[in-house]
């Protein structure tokens, strides 16, 4: 049986500044996944710097905080069996141009340094950091959704 968990998301400022943001939300909520958690914001540098901390040292670092910083995003959490796993899938390939038609990345990518779209690629790790960097215990909600039972075994 598969395990629920919570993955972190955030719409980039390409895809809020294209207007994307309730196509995507739209997309996650009808595969079944839960919205628990949302906030639309305005990334600082630090915040920024944080979240890409892996990439420090890479020569792109620069340009991805410096473009994560340049509009407001819309970060969330969201719940459900193998959360990560079905929310990577959806999403797509980071390279927009790899992503298959039906994909979010795949739908509406373009540009590998504009592809829409930010997942955490595993729970024990990326997930759990980037759920504590961008939320605090309080803004997540528990709750059921009424057609749980008919999603899940």
């Amino acid at each position: 049986m598969s395990e629920t968990e919570r993955t972190f998301v955030m719409v980039k400022p390409d895809g809020v500044q294209r207007g994307l943001i309730g196509e995507i939300i739209s997309r996650f909520e009808e595969r079944g996944l839960k919205l628990v958690g949302a906030k639309f914001m305005q990334i600082d540098d630090d915040l920024a710097a944080e979240h890409y901390a892996e990439h420090e040292d890479k020569p792109f670092f620069d340009d991805l905080t410096d473009f994560i910083t340049s509009g407001p995003v819309m970060a969330m959490v969201l719940e459900g069996q193998d959360a990560v796993a079905q929310v990577r899938t959806m999403m797509g390939e980071t390279d927009p141009a790899e992503s298959a038609p039906g994909t979010i990345r795949g739908d509406f990518g373009l540009d590998l340094g504009r592809n829409v779209i930010h997942g955490s690629d595993t729970e024990e790790g990326s997930a759990e950091r980037e759920i504590e960097l961008f939320f605090d215990d309080d803004e997540l909600t528990e709750w059921e959704r009424i057609d749980e039972t008919w999603l899940y075994e």
